[in-house]
């Protein structure tokens, strides 16, 4: 009686998107690690809270405006200077994890470069310019 296995893929794929797929792959694995380490610390009470655990329920349902006055949290890109607090760490995942898309793109660049492939490079530059234009807060006067 014979195997019956199918033989492995060999199909390979193009370099830009193992490149780009292994920079995703890395960029969401530190981003959730981040994410999970920073909950830990924040209800284990290893790292303080800006916001107490216990006060949290009463506090998710609030909009945006009212949550930050009761806690004294800041808007725009003021929490980076709150990362030793466990529940504010937990946005620097999240960052990652939503700004995952530029070093990936940023690294498909040389390789249409090389190739002499001007719109995929300007494609890959335009896309980073408007990922970084909306994370900046300037459209929406969040800065």
């Amino acid at each position: 009686m014979t195997s019956m296995t199918s033989p492995p893929d060999t199909q390979v794929q193009p370099p830009e998107q193992e490149r780009y797929a292994r920079l995703l792959d890395w960029g969401t694995r530190v981003g959730l690690l981040i994410l999970v380490a920073s909950f830990v610390a924040y209800v284990s009470g290893l790292l303080p809270g800006m916001v107490p655990v216990d006060r949290l329920p009463e506090l998710w349902s609030l909009p945006v405006a009212q949550f930050q006055a009761r806690t004294q949290m800041p808007g725009g890109w003021g929490w980076l200077a709150l990362l030793g607090h466990g529940d504010v760490l937990g946005l620097l995942g999240i960052a990652l994890l939503a700004g995952v898309s530029i070093p990936c793109l940023l690294a498909l660049v040389p390789i249409y470069a090389a190739r002499g492939e001007k719109a995929y490079v300007a494609i890959c530059l335009l896309e980073v310019a408007v990922v970084a234009l909306a994370a900046s807060g300037l459209l929406s006067g969040g800065h």
